[in-house]
């Protein structure tokens, strides 16, 4: 009896854990999904037309799945496209686009020439999606279906989309993270040039969070209002 009375509350413990949310779902931030930012940069290297963005679209895909199958969460086919389009939510010629184009050229901007490269917006474009959509689904979605349709992933997408244009079309002077200085600077001119390029890229995400979570979190309150 001791036995069974044992098994069965391994049972239970295993159904209480598969539908406890947060506590049974492995964590999505950080390796995860600076692994698919990874993977988004990489893809924009590939030197043939199309085929960039059919990467793009395919390893945003990938995480914006495997985001929602670890809330318990699946994805219409619609809504994964929606999500996944490296173009945005209407396509290459989407309302947003100019304005997203002029916020991620601010954004870039912070890094000097490397800002420029393909792939540095294709990672930064890709780690934003991944991060707000976790963000959203940890914190902000109140719909009780286990499935997001085509119209909830617009409303996320449009929601990211304008939080990357309120969090980088304004100044951003105030809110940038001081520079360390060192008491005594022995490094050479070369090395002092190598070490700011490292030091401004490292910066990004924490920097980069603070600012697009909060105006992602106001773009919602928008549209809920």
């Amino acid at each position: 009896m001791r036995t069974v009375a044992i098994q069965n509350k391994s049972e239970d413990e295993m159904v209480t854990s598969q539908g406890s949310g947060t506590l049974a779902r492995p964590d999505m931030e950080g390796g995860r999904i600076g692994a698919y930012t990874a993977l988004g940069g990489v893809a924009s290297v590939v030197p043939l037309p199309w085929l960039p963005d059919v990467a793009l679209r395919r390893i945003r895909g990938a995480m914006v799945h495997e985001i929602a199958m670890r809330h318990g969460l699946s994805l219409s086919t619609e809504a994964r496209a929606i999500l996944s389009e490296p173009s945005g939510v209407d396509g290459p010629r989407g309302l947003l686009e100019n304005g997203i184009r002029f916020a991620a050229g601010q954004l870039l901007s912070r890094f000097g020439p490397f800002g420029i490269f393909p792939p540095v917006r294709s990672a930064v474009s890709t780690f934003l999606l991944g991060h707000l959509f976790e963000r959203y689904l940890e914190i902000s979605r109140s719909d009780r279906s286990i499935r997001i349709n085509v119209e909830e992933a617009r409303r996320v997408r449009r929601a990211i989309e304008q939080a990357i244009v309120l969090a980088f079309t304004a100044d951003t002077s105030q809110h940038r993270d001081p520079r360390p200085v060192a008491a005594e600077d022995l490094r050479d001119q070369l090395t002092q040039i190598i070490d700011g390029v490292i030091m401004k890229i490292t910066s990004l995400p924490n920097w980069l969070t603070r600012r697009v979570e909060a105006a992602f979190d106001e773009s919602l309150a928008t549209m809920r209002a």
